[in-house]
């Protein structure tokens, strides 16, 4: 596998279809990652930009809840409290005692435990929304596939907020 100069993993440029979907979800997680390392805590905390309230640290904690939903709730149809309570149910409101690790290490749990409820699943099996996210989409179901491509939006949006975010911090860019 190749990898960016940062250590990302490259997507490979010919793959089937499940291959390719994972490997450019796996690169967007991974340029989440790039986008808080080397930063101090305080540093993950900084809001961006007023009136913004949206932290590096919060994305990470944001991701870990949007990995659970679609993969668990919606696709597996499990029934899971927020990953950081009732009070907190998009993550991104971050707790003084709560860093990059532990948030980090539950991120990564969340996308361990996706990936096995769906390791044997076929892109054309579906999961179930909810009322609200049925009337958005117009339908009240969507297939692995459909979610799998908006984990790679989701993502790419919300890495852009991280690259903006990163760059407030301490004027680092890029990829």
């Amino acid at each position: 596998m190749n990898t960016t100069p940062d250590g990302r993993p490259v997507p490979p440029p010919h793959a089937d279809e499940r291959t390719m979907l994972e490997a450019w979800l796996d690169f967007h997680r991974a340029t989440l990652v790039l986008k808080c390392s080397g930063l101090k805590d305080e540093q993950l905390r900084r809001p961006a930009a007023a009136p913004s309230s949206m932290t590096l640290l919060g994305l990470v904690q944001h991701m870990a809840e949007v990995e659970r939903n679609w993969f668990q709730r919606v696709f597996a149809g499990l029934t899971l409290p927020p990953v950081y309570g009732e009070s907190n149910p998009d993550g991104f409101t971050v707790h003084p005692d709560r860093g990059l690790d532990e948030a980090t290490a539950t991120w990564r749990a969340e996308i361990t435990r996706g990936r096995e409820l769906t390791a044997d699943a076929s892109l054309d099996d579906s999961g179930n929304l909810s009322g609200p996210e049925a009337g958005h989409v117009g339908d009240q179901g969507v297939s692995l596939r459909w979610i799998m491509i908006h984990m790679i939006e989701e993502y790419a949006r919300h890495n852009g907020h991280a690259d903006l975010i990163r760059e407030q911090v301490d004027g680092v860019t890029g990829a």
